[in-house]
């Protein structure tokens, strides 16, 4: 199951839906636009050290909570999502919607705008689940480690390098490839 997947499948898209006042299936298919590049952006600020060192910090704020069990959506804190959308993208934020309000079957610029800070803790919470599950149960902040240096840098680069491999091989259409053809140079940009 790609990443992309398996943070869907804890999503009551009909819920998410309601909440951004949108059909179940144009929210859908923007969901699975908007979270390549979320993850996109998440892999591409591991790959460097500053950015590394800011996205360890951002996990160990965050638990698995938010993910275990389903997304209640009324517990999503939408303002942190702006700010880690905000981490994740820097200058680039308005850009990558925009780009992303064009890809494939016309998911507008408004819905990924409304989607993004949703998805954005729920991306963050996904990603602590995967990296206690490589660490054996150890948060974030205690394993510590630099990009490459054998600890937290290389399980974020196992997790998001397959989580955006994933994402591009497996959601079909044109989201396939919404990291790498279309976002292109605009990820990475995020606070570093």
């Amino acid at each position: 199951m790609s990443a992309v997947d398996e943070i869907l499948s804890q999503v009551d898209i009909n819920q998410l839906a309601q909440q951004v006042d949108a059909q179940p299936q144009e929210v859908e298919q923007a969901a699975r636009t908007a979270l390549p590049a979320l993850l996109g952006g998440l892999e591409a600020n591991a790959a460097d050290p500053a950015g590394n060192a800011s996205l360890q910090q951002a996990l160990g704020q965050h638990s698995s909570s938010l993910i275990d069990g389903g997304v209640d959506l009324s517990q999503v804190d939408t303002a942190d999502g702006a700010k880690i959308a905000s981490n994740i993208f820097g200058s680039n934020e308005e850009q990558v919607v925009n780009q992303l309000g064009g890809v494939g079957g016309g998911a507008s610029k408004g819905l990924i705008s409304k989607l993004i800070p949703i998805l954005a803790p729920i991306v963050l919470s996904w990603l602590v689940k995967q990296v206690t599950g490589k660490t054996g149960g150890a948060t974030p902040s205690a394993q510590g480690g630099q990009a490459g240096s054998g600890g937290l840098g290389d399980i974020l680069g196992q997790v998001l390098g397959g989580a955006t491999q994933g994402a591009q091989q497996g959601s079909g259409g044109g989201a396939g490839n919404i990291i790498s053809d279309v976002l292109g140079g605009l990820l990475g940009g995020g606070r570093r």
